[in-house]
């Protein structure tokens, strides 16, 4: 048949452009987590065996590589959970928690705890929910269940206080839990003088998709992490407007998305 010359032209083409595009967006998905040592590392080692075994014709040795594949696609659906369950979680059509007018009230709230905190030199850590429960992804945490003010946090982070180490979980208007150890991230880029809050922060926003604030208690710096970057330092008035444009285009999308 004369379309079969074509198809056999084209069809390479196309499994050649398909596979160039999971490959690349694999590489951006890998990059900047914490699994990506590990992967990277043991993708060097299987090429390079694959690449002995092909050059010497080691037919068994090419025989178990293949059969290891299954195993391999295995641990990296293990090795990237929580990547892959914050993902899963952006692209549902997830109910939206609070309107833009308590959204803005709820940064407001913030942005007064932060400017009180700073005044009197007590450092914070603060996570703010969205669409993935930030429960299953912290270890121990005491529950609070309060209104979120800023003289609940003031109470809260005071040092003498005994739930004052660790983070704070906001759920919309209201501290849910309070003493939180959030997983610390393994990145070995960041700036050494950056302390455990900071560290917690960007750990948390690798394996959520929760934006966290952070005030340092030895400098004062204001930073937000969010989707594991960390934006430092920053005014009162930053943090005001990266806030809003985080949590509000955030809620904005997942609007249209819930619309189409």
């Amino acid at each position: 048949m004369i379309w079969n010359p074509l198809i056999a032209s084209w069809r390479p083409a196309v499994e050649i452009l398909i596979l160039t595009v999971a490959i690349y967006y694999a590489f951006r998905f890998v990059r900047g987590t914490r699994g990506a040592p590990v992967v990277t590392g043991f993708l060097v080692l299987l090429l390079a065996v694959a690449l002995v075994s092909s050059l010497l014709q080691l037919r068994e040795l090419q025989y178990l590589l293949g059969a290891f594949s299954a195993f391999f696609v295995l641990a990296v659906l293990v090795i990237f959970q929580p990547e892959l369950r914050r993902m899963l979680a952006e692209l549902g059509n997830l109910p939206l928690f609070a309107t833009a007018h308590e959204q803005r009230e709820n940064i407001e709230v913030i942005i007064q705890t932060v400017e009180r905190l700073a005044d009197v030199k007590i450092g914070a850590l603060i996570a703010i929910e969205q669409s993935i429960l930030l429960q299953e992804a912290v270890e121990s945490g005491i529950k609070v269940d309060c209104e979120a003010t800023p003289e609940m946090f003031e109470t809260i982070f005071f040092p003498n206080n005994a739930v004052h180490d660790g983070g704070v979980i906001m759920k919309g208007d209201r501290i849910a839990y309070a003493a939180c150890i959030f997983p610390l991230t393994q990145r070995q880029d960041l700036n050494k003088s950056m302390g455990t809050r900071h560290r917690a922060a960007i750990g948390l926003s690798e394996e959520t998709d929760a934006v966290v604030v952070v005030l340092s208690e030895e400098t004062g710096t204001i930073s937000v992490a969010c989707a594991g970057e960390l934006i430092r330092p920053l005014s009162v008035d930053e943090l005001r407007t990266r806030l809003t444009e985080i949590l509000q285009e955030a809620q904005g999308a997942k609007r249209d998305k819930k619309a189409a």
